[in-house]
Formats: structure tokens, C-alpha cells, sequence
């Protein structure tokens, strides 16, 4: 029997319907949610990006500011401009989209950006309140990992978690959510011996390394549930993820497609972010 294939654009629906409601109920006292994205330079996949997030701000209610600066941009002038939108009562939330060109130190914007209008959850100090499971922002995909999860009716309280990948923005940190909602939770990486071992025992599996086929049949628990975060190209240019869709779903119990999955699910996150960042600024308690 074919695994479960989990829908991510009906539960980002889900939850940019929910950010609608509560964005209405912010504009009845009078609060205008309000997002200001900074695209430096002219990378065509971070063009992307930041469109979809204005879509996604438009269809949810959220005022969408856009700031596009030339690629020879000054560290100084961004930094400037960071400065002029924390002081902005009226912005909310401050995205700068990544990648950077390599004259400006991606840590310095990250660290001047106001830890309340943070939406991206990349500053040091929101990355210790997600590390101690205090209230706040979390960080948009990993928050949209344990969505899909949950949302499609799995529990992760008592689950074997494994997560393939370490890195500061997605690996640690699903592995850390996951690790709040009381999952066993193993993290692996490059030096990871006897990975297929280790995967196999997962109820939960979630690759996030980036790479091709870095999860296989033989890799997967029959009935596990698979929640592939990566982004690549294949041989033909088609886009997909890290795990071996096709053969994958043959054993498991539910997995997520790419495209369709976690991606749609980061943008619904960046959204729930900016409604709990006007509330935030505005000492309204949920």
C-alpha cells in the first residue's frame, strides 16, 4: 500500500487562512500587520522567494513593504536602512533575504534587526528562546516540518525521530522542536556511521541535507513518516528533494512531496511569524 502523500498546500492553506482571521482581528484595534522584505542584489531564486511572500502577505491581510537595492550595495547603507525600519513603529516584521553578496557580513544584518521584528527567527537571542521552548517566533521551516506532521494526524510525544542534517537555521532546529514534542530525537550528518542503520529505526524521518537521493528505500521503517525538506535539481532540471520519492513511498506510511511540501509550508510559517510580531509590539498576549 502507497504512503500517505502529504499535502502541503492544502495545511499552508490551513494556516494563512488562520493568519487571515487573526489579521482581521488586529485591524479591528486598529493594528495594520506590516512586513518589510530587503532584496539586495538580483539572484533570480531569492527573486522568487520574495514573491511569494508578498503574494502570500496580500492574500493574509499583511501590508507587504519591498525594498530591492543594487548588488554593489554598501554593508553601511543596508545596515542604515535595517536601523530606519526597527525604528519604524508601523513595520512589524524585517526580512532580509538570503543569500548576501560577499561584501556584506550576513551575521551583522542578522544581529541588527531587532530581535521582535525578526520574522525569519535567525537572531541569536529568538534562537535561545526556541533552544528553552519559550514563547516567540519559530523558525519558519522547522516549524513547518512539525506542522505537516501534525496536522495530518501523526503524534511525535514517545516517536523515534532521526533528522539527516545539522545545520543552524533547519537541522538543529526541527531536531530541538521535535525534541519539545517529546520525541527521541537523533540527529545525523556527514560523519555519521551506519546512517541506513540509524534511519530505520525512525517512526519519524526528516532529511534536510540538500542532496539527491540521500534517503532510499532501504533506508525507511515500513509505515515511517517521511517529511523531505531538500531542494535540488535533478538530471533533467525538474526540481525535487532528498528522498527517492518513487521507491520511498512504497514503504512508508506518509511522505511529502517536493514540490508541494515543506517549501509552501516555510512561506505559511513567515506569515504567522508576522501576525505574532504586530502582537508582540503591541503587548497583545495570545
Amino acid at each position: 500500500m502507497k504512503a500517505q502523500r502529504i499535502d502541503g498546500k492544502q495545511i499552508s492553506d490551513q494556516i494563512k487562512e488562520e493568519a487571515a482571521q487573526e489579521a482581521s482581528a488586529l485591524r479591528e484595534k486598529g493594528i495594520v500587520p506590516c512586513l518589510a522584505v530587503v532584496l539586495v542584489g538580483n539572484d533570480p531564486a531569492s527573486a522568487v522567494y520574495v514573491n511569494n511572500k508578498k503574494k502570500a502577505c496580500e492574500k493574509v491581510g499583511i501590508v507587504s513593504r519591498s525594498y530591492e537595492l543594487p548588488e554593489d550595495t554598501e554593508e553601511n547603507a543596508l545596515l542604515q536602512l535595517i536601523e530606519e525600519l526597527n525604528m519604524d513603529k508601523s513595520v512589524h516584521g524585517i526580512l532580509v533575504q538570503l543569500p548576501l553578496p560577499p561584501q556584506i557580513n550576513e551575521k551583522k544584518v542578522i544581529l541588527a534587526i531587532d530581535a521582535q521584528k525578526d520574522v525569519d527567527c535567525f537572531h541569536p537571542f529568538n534562537v535561545g528562546l526556541v533552544q528553552t521552548g519559550e514563547k516567540g517566533f519559530l523558525p519558519c521551516t522547522p516549524a513547518g516540518v512539525l506542522e505537516l506532521i501534525e496536522r495530518s494526524g501523526y503524534t511525535i510525544s514517545g516517536k523515534r525521530c532521526v533528522v539527516i542534517g545539522r545545520s543552524h537555521n533547519v537541522g538543529k532546529p526541527i531536531a530541538m522542536l521535535l525534541l519539545q514534542k517529546n520525541g527521541t530525537v537523533t540527529i545525523c550528518h556527514s560523519k555519521t556511521q551506519d546512517l541506513t542503520g540509524i534511519c530505520k529505526e525512525a517512526d519519524i524521518l526528516v532529511s534536510a541535507v540538500g542532496k539527491l537521493h540521500t534517503v532510499t528505500a532501504d533506508m525507511v521503517k515500513p509505515g515511517a513518516v517521511v517529511i523531505d525538506v531538500g531542494i535540488n535539481r535533478n538530471e533533467d532540471g525538474k526540481l525535487c528533494g532528498d528522498v527517492d520519492f518513487d521507491a520511498v513511498s512504497e514503504v512508508a506510511g506518509a511522505i511529502s512531496p517536493v514540490p508541494g511540501g515543506v517549501g509552501l509550508m516555510t512561506v505559511a510559517m513567515l506569515m504567522k511569524n508576522c501576525i505574532t510580531a504586530a502582537k508582540l509590539q503591541n503587548h497583545i498576549v495570545s
